[in-house]
């Protein structure tokens, strides 16, 4: 009966260790998707943001809407896609279509990142309890060991101690640098906003300049195959890509 105890208290012991090594992965994992998706989704600096808006704005400010649109076509980071979808549903009108473009960066992309972090803080908070758990589970069995031998050398309680020990420790060590990565990753998404807000003003502006020049310009290019007829409401065109 002890013998088997003593496996149980064992196989608990291991599984903790696994829990929060799976915790810790899981942890990283989910910073390092949030990481690359923010850098993929920002231009490198204002600088590069600047040329690009440079090119846009003089093919909108024309009302050459096909242009602008074949000119980023293909670029996956925020602004080109929301100029992208701001253009293929222009026909909506400039309220409509500036209201679908933020309404969609909010869900495709800000969403989908907050969604990872909040993960990230679920293991914050989950480490520390998984080690809370280990160290209470380790001095039972340390306590086991007490009440069931007349005379207990401490090498017998060493095991369970060290357990009760290490678990916290363990738990500590992935929750601490996991909410260090979590600041430093919230200050990346702050920058992001900020870069794609200046850009998105700019882009506003020569945008309802364009539709003023080619009120027209709608003919060309269907807004995803929706015709628009007298008294109905269009709906909006276009889905905002992810990698």
């Amino acid at each position: 009966m002890l013998i088997a105890e003593i496996s149980l208290y064992e196989i608990i012991s291991n599984a903790t260790y696994g829990v929060l090594g799976a915790i810790a992965l899981w942890g990283i994992y989910c910073i390092v998707i949030v990481w690359s998706r923010v850098s993929q989704k920002r231009f490198k600096d204002e600088d590069t943001q600047d040329a690009f808006l440079d090119d846009v704005e003089e093919l909108v400010l024309a009302g050459d809407f096909e242009g602008a649109s074949e000119y980023i076509d293909g670029d996956l980071r925020a602004i080109p896609q929301m100029v992208d979808l701001a253009i293929t549903n222009r026909k909506l009108g400039y309220k409509r279509a500036r209201q679908v473009m933020l309404d969609r960066f909010q869900r495709d992309v800000l969403s989908d990142l907050e969604y990872r972090l909040s993960w990230v803080g679920t293991c914050i908070k989950t480490a520390p309890m998984v080690g809370l758990f280990g160290t209470v589970f380790g001095m039972m069995g340390a306590f086991k060991t007490l009440a069931t031998a007349e005379s207990v050398e401490p090498s017998a309680l060493a095991g369970d101690i060290q357990v009760a020990l290490i678990t916290t420790a363990s738990g500590l060590a992935i929750a601490i640098p996991l909410m260090i990565l979590v600041a430093t990753v919230n200050i990346r998404i702050s920058k992001m906003e900020d870069l794609v807000g200046s850009g998105l003003t700019r882009f506003f502006e020569a945008f309802k300049v364009g539709l003023a020049k080619a009120p027209a310009a709608g003919e060309g290019k269907s807004s995803g195959g929706n015709s628009v007829a007298a008294g109905t409401r269009a709906e909006p065109a276009g889905a905002y890509r992810q990698s």
